[in-house]
C-alpha cells in the first residue's frame, strides 16, 4: 500500500501553507467508515479554514477539505451503508456534519443543527489519502462519473439548490441574477436555474468566463466592470422591472448593486460573503420594494439525494453536472489551494489522489 499522507493546518496562514506530513489512517468507530479517497475537490471553506476566521477558533491541527470521492474501505462495527454504497464500492461525501437526534435534525433541517459542522472545518476533512465520515454522509456515484466529477459536485450543487428552490422557492420563468457565475457555485446556479425553467443573468469577471456561461444554459452574460451600470443593464434585459431573485455570495462589494437590481418584491439570497460581510444596508429601499432576503448555509442531506434522482433520470444526458477548473495531483494541494485563491479559473478545483 502506498503512504498514506495529508494536509494539515497547524497554524494559520495564506492560500498554501497547509504541510505534508504522512499518517496512519484510523479505523472507523461504528456508525463511520473509513474512503480511500481518489479525488477531493477545494471550495472556498479550504482557504477561510487555512486563512482563519476572526472570532471563529477553529480545532487546530486540522486537515482541510469538505468534498471528496473515493472506495469505501472499512466499516465500523454494525454500521449499516445507505442505498447504492457497498464495502468495496466507491461513493461520495456529503459534507454536512450534524447530530441526527435533535429536533431539527429529526425534521430533516440538518443544517439548522445546534452542533452542525462541515467536513474539513470542524474535523478533518479530504485533503488526504483517507478520510473518516459518518456512513450516512455517504451517496452513490452515478455510473459514468469519474471520480474527480464526484468530488466536485456535493457542496456547491448542495448549496445552490438550497438557495433557489427550498429557500427562494423559484419558479418557472422567474430571472435570477448570479453573481461570480464562474465559481464552483455559480456554475451549479446557472444549471440548476436552467432546469427548475428559469432565465440566469451570469456575472463573470472578464470576457473569457462569459462563453463558458453561455454554455451553461445562461440567458445572458454580464462582464462586472462598473457595478452602477451594471445594476442600469440588468434592469434593460428586464424590462427595468428587475430580477426575481439575486443569487448573492460575494459580500459587500456586490450588496448595493443587488438591491438596485432586484424586483419590487423579489428575493435575494446569500450564502457568503467573499468580499467582505460588512455591507452599506438601506432601509428605505428593502422596506419600500419589499425585497426578502433570505441567509442560507449549505442544506438539507436529502437534496443530495433529490439531485442525485434527477441526474439518474437521464444519465447520458443529466440536467446539470459538475464543472471542472484544472485538476491538481494532491501531493500539490497547496499550489491547487493558490490557483483557487487567485480567482482566475471556472469551476471546480480538484485534486486526484
Amino acid at each position: 500500500m502506498a503512504e498514506a499522507f495529508r494536509f494539515r493546518i497547524r497554524e494559520h496562514g495564506p492560500a498554501g501553507s497547509p504541510v505534508h506530513e504522512p499518517f496512519t489512517p484510523a479505523d472507523p468507530k461504528p456508525g463511520w467508515v473509513r474512503l480511500s479517497l481518489k479525488a477531493m475537490a477545494l471550495n472556498r471553506l479550504d482557504l477561510w479554514t487555512t486563512e482563519g476566521i476572526p472570532g471563529f477558533p477553529l480545532p487546530l491541527p486540522l486537515t482541510p477539505g469538505c468534498d471528496g470521492a473515493g472506495v469505501v474501505e472499512a466499516v465500523g462495527e454494525g454500521t449499516a451503508l445507505p442505498p447504492g454504497v457497498e464495502l468495496g464500492g466507491s461513493a461520495m461525501i456529503a459534507p454536512g456534519l450534524s447530530c441526527s437526534v435533535c429536533p431539527a435534525c429529526l425534521r430533516g433541517d440538518d443544517m439548522l443543527c445546534p452542533a452542525y459542522g462541515i467536513l474539513g472545518h470542524v474535523c478533518d476533512g479530504t485533503a488526504a489519502t483517507h478520510v473518516l465520515v459518518p456512513a450516512a454522509n455517504l451517496l452513490p456515484i452515478p455510473g459514468n462519473w469519474s471520480f474527480e466529477q464526484a468530488a466536485a459536485f456535493p457542496l456547491v450543487f448542495l448549496t445552490a439548490w438550497e438557495m433557489l428552490v427550498h429557500k427562494c422557492q423559484l419558479r418557472p420563468g422567474e430571472t435570477v441574477l448570479v453573481w461570480g457565475g464562474g465559481s464552483g457555485v455559480g456554475s451549479a446556479a446557472i444549471q440548476l436555474v436552467r432546469a427548475l425553467g428559469g432565465s440566469a443573468i451570469a456575472v463573470v469577471g472578464s470576457e473569457a468566463k462569459a462563453m463558458q456561461c453561455w454554455d451553461l444554459g445562461a440567458e445572458h452574460v454580464l462582464v462586472r466592470g462598473d457595478l452602477k451600470s451594471l445594476a442600469g443593464k440588468v434592469r434593460e434585459l428586464t424590462g427595468k422591472r428587475g430580477v426575481d431573485v439575486v443569487f448573492e455570495h460575494t459580500g459587500a462589494a456586490t450588496w448595493t448593486t443587488s438591491m438596485a437590481a432586484c424586483s419590487r418584491g423579489g428575493r435575494i439570497v446569500t450564502c457568503g460573503a467573499t468580499t467582505g460581510p460588512e455591507t452599506p444596508f438601506n432601509l428605505q429601499a428593502l422596506f419600500a420594494k419589499q425585497i426578502q432576503i433570505r441567509g442560507s448555509y449549505m442544506g438539507r442531506r436529502e437534496h443530495l439525494w433529490t439531485l442525485l434522482s434527477l441526474i439518474q433520470r437521464n444519465p447520458t444526458n443529466p440536467p446539470f453536472r459538475p464543472v471542472l477548473d484544472q485538476v491538481f495531483a494532491l501531493e500539490d494541494y497547496p499550489g491547487a489551494q493558490r490557483h483557487l485563491a487567485a480567482g482566475q479559473g471556472f469551476g471546480k478545483v480538484v485534486c486526484r489522489i
